[in-house]
Protein backbone atom coordinates (compact mmCIF):
# COMPACT_ATOMS: atom_id res chain seq x y z
CA UNK A 1 0.00 0.00 0.00
CA UNK A 2 1.57 3.36 -0.97
CA UNK A 3 1.76 6.08 1.33
CA UNK A 4 -0.89 8.01 -0.74
CA UNK A 5 -3.31 5.27 0.68
CA UNK A 6 -2.17 4.65 4.12
CA UNK A 7 -2.73 8.91 4.26
CA UNK A 8 -6.63 8.40 2.92
CA UNK A 9 -7.36 6.17 4.81
CA UNK A 10 -6.76 7.26 8.42
CA UNK A 11 -9.79 8.58 10.09
CA UNK A 12 -8.86 11.71 11.76
CA UNK A 13 -7.27 13.49 9.05
CA UNK A 14 -5.37 16.64 9.69
CA UNK A 15 -6.46 18.65 6.86
CA UNK A 16 -9.61 18.97 4.86
CA UNK A 17 -9.12 18.31 0.72
CA UNK A 18 -12.10 18.69 -1.70
CA UNK A 19 -10.84 17.22 -4.88
CA UNK A 20 -11.83 20.02 -8.10
CA UNK A 21 -11.75 16.88 -10.91
CA UNK A 22 -11.21 12.90 -9.84
CA UNK A 23 -7.58 12.63 -10.98
CA UNK A 24 -5.99 16.06 -10.27
CA UNK A 25 -6.79 19.08 -8.52
CA UNK A 26 -7.84 19.50 -4.89
CA UNK A 27 -8.83 22.43 -2.23
CA UNK A 28 -7.22 21.90 0.99
CA UNK A 29 -9.11 23.33 3.91
CA UNK A 30 -8.14 23.38 7.54
CA UNK A 31 -4.80 24.69 7.95
CA UNK A 32 -3.72 28.12 8.46
CA UNK A 33 -0.62 29.21 6.41
CA UNK A 34 0.28 32.01 8.59
CA UNK A 35 1.15 29.62 11.41
CA UNK A 36 3.89 26.64 11.27
CA UNK A 37 2.31 23.72 10.17
CA UNK A 38 2.67 20.21 12.02
CA UNK A 39 4.36 17.36 10.87
CA UNK A 40 0.80 15.63 10.20
CA UNK A 41 -0.31 18.06 8.13
CA UNK A 42 2.75 17.78 6.20
CA UNK A 43 2.55 14.61 5.88
CA UNK A 44 -0.76 14.92 4.50
CA UNK A 45 -0.28 17.92 2.18
CA UNK A 46 2.78 15.73 0.58
CA UNK A 47 -0.08 12.76 0.36
CA UNK A 48 -2.70 14.76 -1.19
CA UNK A 49 0.13 16.61 -3.50
CA UNK A 50 1.43 13.10 -5.02
CA UNK A 51 -2.55 11.74 -5.61
CA UNK A 52 -3.97 15.12 -7.12
CA UNK A 53 -0.69 16.52 -8.87
CA UNK A 54 -1.93 19.79 -7.79
CA UNK A 55 -3.45 21.65 -4.76
CA UNK A 56 -4.99 24.91 -4.15
CA UNK A 57 -5.30 26.92 -0.79
CA UNK A 58 -7.62 29.92 -0.67
CA UNK A 59 -7.97 33.06 1.56
CA UNK A 60 -4.55 32.53 2.74
CA UNK A 61 -3.06 36.50 3.20
CA UNK A 62 0.18 35.47 4.15
CA UNK A 63 3.18 37.48 3.87
CA UNK A 64 6.61 36.78 1.60
CA UNK A 65 8.27 35.62 5.05
CA UNK A 66 5.60 32.98 5.61
CA UNK A 67 5.34 31.92 2.25
CA UNK A 68 8.83 30.58 1.92
CA UNK A 69 8.83 29.29 5.53
CA UNK A 70 5.69 27.25 4.64
CA UNK A 71 7.27 25.91 1.51
CA UNK A 72 10.84 25.09 3.36
CA UNK A 73 8.73 22.41 5.11
CA UNK A 74 9.04 20.42 1.57
CA UNK A 75 12.85 21.17 0.74
CA UNK A 76 15.38 23.68 0.14
CA UNK A 77 14.36 26.75 -1.77
CA UNK A 78 15.76 26.85 -5.54
CA UNK A 79 16.66 30.45 -6.67
CA UNK A 80 16.35 30.62 -10.36
CA UNK A 81 18.75 32.44 -12.02
CA UNK A 82 16.53 33.99 -14.88
CA UNK A 83 13.52 35.52 -13.12
CA UNK A 84 13.47 38.76 -11.09
CA UNK A 85 13.38 38.00 -7.45
CA UNK A 86 12.37 39.12 -4.29
CA UNK A 87 14.77 41.95 -2.29
CA UNK A 88 14.94 40.08 0.66
CA UNK A 89 13.92 36.07 -0.42
CA UNK A 90 15.71 35.75 -3.66
CA UNK A 91 13.83 32.52 -3.79
CA UNK A 92 10.80 34.45 -4.43
CA UNK A 93 10.28 34.81 -8.01
CA UNK A 94 8.23 37.32 -9.41
CA UNK A 95 6.15 35.84 -12.30
CA UNK A 96 4.83 39.50 -14.13
CA UNK A 97 2.86 39.96 -17.08
CA UNK A 98 5.83 42.12 -18.35
CA UNK A 99 8.15 39.21 -18.54
CA UNK A 100 6.33 37.52 -21.47
CA UNK A 101 6.40 40.41 -23.52
CA UNK A 102 10.20 41.53 -23.10
CA UNK A 103 11.10 38.15 -23.65
CA UNK A 104 11.52 38.05 -27.37
CA UNK A 105 12.48 34.24 -27.73
CA UNK A 106 13.42 33.05 -31.38
CA UNK A 107 11.12 30.43 -32.35
CA UNK A 108 12.43 27.50 -33.79
CA UNK A 109 10.54 25.56 -37.21
CA UNK A 110 11.94 22.34 -35.99
CA UNK A 111 10.26 21.76 -32.80
CA UNK A 112 6.69 22.27 -31.43
CA UNK A 113 6.22 24.78 -28.96
CA UNK A 114 3.11 25.67 -27.07
CA UNK A 115 2.13 26.75 -23.31
CA UNK A 116 1.83 23.72 -22.12
CA UNK A 117 5.39 23.26 -19.86
CA UNK A 118 7.11 22.08 -16.63
CA UNK A 119 9.77 24.21 -14.31
CA UNK A 120 12.98 23.88 -14.55
CA UNK A 121 13.17 21.07 -17.56
CA UNK A 122 16.30 22.52 -18.51
CA UNK A 123 18.29 21.41 -15.33
CA UNK A 124 19.80 17.94 -14.98
CA UNK A 125 17.57 17.72 -11.43
CA UNK A 126 14.86 19.61 -12.01
CA UNK A 127 12.86 21.18 -8.83
CA UNK A 128 10.36 18.50 -7.70
CA UNK A 129 7.56 21.49 -6.49
CA UNK A 130 6.33 24.80 -6.65
CA UNK A 131 4.42 26.96 -4.77
CA UNK A 132 2.38 30.17 -6.47
CA UNK A 133 0.57 32.93 -4.47
CA UNK A 134 -1.24 35.20 -6.06
CA UNK A 135 -0.25 39.08 -5.77
CA UNK A 136 -2.01 41.28 -8.45
CA UNK A 137 -4.97 39.90 -9.93
CA UNK A 138 -7.12 41.04 -13.12
CA UNK A 139 -10.95 41.81 -12.52
CA UNK A 140 -11.42 38.57 -14.34
CA UNK A 141 -8.95 35.86 -16.39
CA UNK A 142 -5.59 35.10 -15.71
CA UNK A 143 -6.65 30.89 -15.10
CA UNK A 144 -3.84 28.69 -15.00
CA UNK A 145 -4.54 24.95 -16.03
CA UNK A 146 -2.65 21.87 -14.87
CA UNK A 147 -2.50 18.49 -16.53
CA UNK A 148 -2.37 15.18 -14.98
CA UNK A 149 0.80 13.89 -17.06
CA UNK A 150 0.16 10.35 -15.78
CA UNK A 151 -3.58 10.29 -17.22
CA UNK A 152 -2.16 12.09 -20.30
CA UNK A 153 0.18 8.92 -20.78
CA UNK A 154 -2.33 6.01 -19.66
CA UNK A 155 -4.80 7.50 -23.06
CA UNK A 156 -1.79 7.10 -25.26
CA UNK A 157 -2.44 3.90 -27.62
CA UNK A 158 -0.22 1.03 -27.44
CA UNK A 159 1.75 1.63 -30.50
CA UNK A 160 2.50 5.01 -29.43
CA UNK A 161 3.48 3.95 -25.78
CA UNK A 162 5.79 1.21 -27.72
CA UNK A 163 7.52 4.33 -30.09
CA UNK A 164 7.95 6.75 -27.15
CA UNK A 165 9.76 4.06 -24.87
CA UNK A 166 13.53 4.83 -24.06
CA UNK A 167 13.30 7.98 -26.27
CA UNK A 168 14.77 11.35 -24.23
CA UNK A 169 13.66 15.04 -25.15
CA UNK A 170 15.73 17.84 -24.97
CA UNK A 171 14.62 21.38 -23.16
CA UNK A 172 16.76 24.32 -24.53
CA UNK A 173 16.59 27.39 -22.44
CA UNK A 174 19.93 28.51 -22.99
CA UNK A 175 18.59 31.81 -24.95
CA UNK A 176 17.23 33.39 -21.85
CA UNK A 177 19.69 31.65 -19.40
CA UNK A 178 22.38 33.49 -21.62
CA UNK A 179 20.79 36.88 -21.36
CA UNK A 180 21.04 36.52 -17.65
CA UNK A 181 24.75 35.29 -17.39
CA UNK A 182 23.57 32.24 -16.84
CA UNK A 183 25.74 28.73 -18.62
CA UNK A 184 23.95 25.63 -19.19
CA UNK A 185 24.11 22.77 -21.31
CA UNK A 186 21.19 20.99 -22.91
CA UNK A 187 20.28 18.08 -20.84
CA UNK A 188 17.80 15.24 -22.12
CA UNK A 189 15.39 13.38 -20.00
CA UNK A 190 12.98 10.70 -20.74
CA UNK A 191 9.81 11.33 -22.70
CA UNK A 192 8.00 8.87 -20.44
CA UNK A 193 9.39 9.35 -16.35
CA UNK A 194 8.81 6.82 -13.97
CA UNK A 195 7.44 9.19 -10.84
CA UNK A 196 10.05 8.16 -7.85
CA UNK A 197 7.72 8.20 -5.03
CA UNK A 198 4.08 6.87 -7.02
CA UNK A 199 5.93 4.57 -9.58
CA UNK A 200 3.77 6.62 -12.12
CA UNK A 201 4.55 6.72 -15.83
CA UNK A 202 4.19 10.40 -16.56
CA UNK A 203 4.38 12.30 -20.45
CA UNK A 204 7.02 14.79 -19.70
CA UNK A 205 7.48 17.59 -22.28
CA UNK A 206 8.16 21.40 -21.41
CA UNK A 207 7.08 23.31 -24.66
CA UNK A 208 7.85 26.26 -24.08
CA UNK A 209 11.58 25.57 -24.46
CA UNK A 210 12.11 24.28 -28.19
CA UNK A 211 11.36 20.43 -27.10
CA UNK A 212 13.34 17.74 -29.66
CA UNK A 213 12.96 13.60 -29.39
CA UNK A 214 16.73 12.25 -29.76
CA UNK A 215 17.10 9.74 -31.95
CA UNK A 216 14.73 10.21 -34.71
CA UNK A 217 14.72 12.59 -37.58
CA UNK A 218 12.67 16.21 -37.52
CA UNK A 219 9.72 14.85 -38.89
CA UNK A 220 9.32 11.85 -36.66
CA UNK A 221 9.98 14.17 -33.94
CA UNK A 222 7.54 16.85 -34.73
CA UNK A 223 4.87 13.93 -35.16
CA UNK A 224 5.20 12.41 -31.96
CA UNK A 225 5.42 15.78 -30.12
CA UNK A 226 2.26 16.82 -31.87
CA UNK A 227 0.63 13.48 -29.89
CA UNK A 228 2.17 14.09 -26.75
CA UNK A 229 0.56 17.63 -27.23
CA UNK A 230 -2.86 16.19 -28.58
CA UNK A 231 -3.28 14.78 -25.29
CA UNK A 232 -2.66 17.28 -23.01
CA UNK A 233 -5.01 19.52 -24.72
CA UNK A 234 -7.82 17.18 -23.64
CA UNK A 235 -10.31 18.41 -21.13
CA UNK A 236 -11.14 15.34 -19.17
CA UNK A 237 -7.35 15.17 -17.54
CA UNK A 238 -6.94 18.95 -16.84
CA UNK A 239 -8.00 21.42 -13.72
CA UNK A 240 -8.41 24.83 -14.31
CA UNK A 241 -8.03 27.30 -11.35
CA UNK A 242 -9.16 30.71 -11.36
CA UNK A 243 -7.36 33.09 -9.11
CA UNK A 244 -8.73 35.49 -6.47
CA UNK A 245 -6.53 37.24 -3.46
CA UNK A 246 -5.18 35.26 -0.96
CA UNK A 247 -5.06 32.20 -3.90
CA UNK A 248 -2.00 30.18 -3.42
CA UNK A 249 -1.60 26.74 -5.62
CA UNK A 250 1.19 24.03 -4.55
CA UNK A 251 2.07 21.35 -7.19
CA UNK A 252 4.27 18.16 -8.18
CA UNK A 253 6.40 19.36 -11.31
CA UNK A 254 7.48 15.87 -11.88
CA UNK A 255 3.98 14.80 -12.14
CA UNK A 256 2.08 17.66 -14.19
CA UNK A 257 2.84 20.19 -16.39
CA UNK A 258 0.75 24.15 -16.86
CA UNK A 259 -0.24 26.59 -18.64
CA UNK A 260 -0.91 29.80 -18.37
CA UNK A 261 -3.81 31.68 -19.32
CA UNK A 262 -3.17 35.09 -21.16
CA UNK A 263 -6.61 36.33 -21.65
CA UNK A 264 -6.27 39.92 -19.45
CA UNK A 265 -4.70 42.38 -22.02
CA UNK A 266 -2.05 44.66 -20.36
CA UNK A 267 -3.28 44.16 -17.14
CA UNK A 268 0.20 44.05 -14.92
CA UNK A 269 -1.07 40.46 -13.73
CA UNK A 270 1.92 39.27 -10.99
CA UNK A 271 2.42 36.21 -9.08
CA UNK A 272 5.03 34.97 -7.02
CA UNK A 273 6.68 31.63 -6.78
CA UNK A 274 8.39 29.06 -5.26
CA UNK A 275 10.67 26.33 -6.48
CA UNK A 276 11.33 23.47 -4.09
CA UNK A 277 14.75 21.51 -5.02
CA UNK A 278 14.21 17.76 -5.28
CA UNK A 279 16.97 15.41 -4.15
CA UNK A 280 19.62 14.54 -6.50
CA UNK A 281 18.64 11.05 -7.36
CA UNK A 282 21.43 10.44 -9.75
CA UNK A 283 20.44 6.50 -10.34
CA UNK A 284 17.22 8.37 -12.11
CA UNK A 285 18.66 10.41 -14.65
Amino acid sequence: MSAVQEAYQTTDYPIGVQPLQPKIGAVITGVDLRLPITGDQRAAIKATILKYKVVFFRDQHITHEQHAAFARNFGPLYTHPSSAHDDKITAIHKIAADDFKKYDRTLTPTSVEAGFHTDTSWRLVPTWGAVLRAVNLPEAGGDTIWVDGAAAYQHLPEAVKQRLEGKFVTHDFREALNKKGHDYPIVAHPVVKTHRETGEKILWVNYSQKPHIIGVDIAESKELLTLILDEYRRPEIQVRFSWAPGSIAFWDNRAAVHYAVRNYGDFPRLLDRILIQDEPQYADL
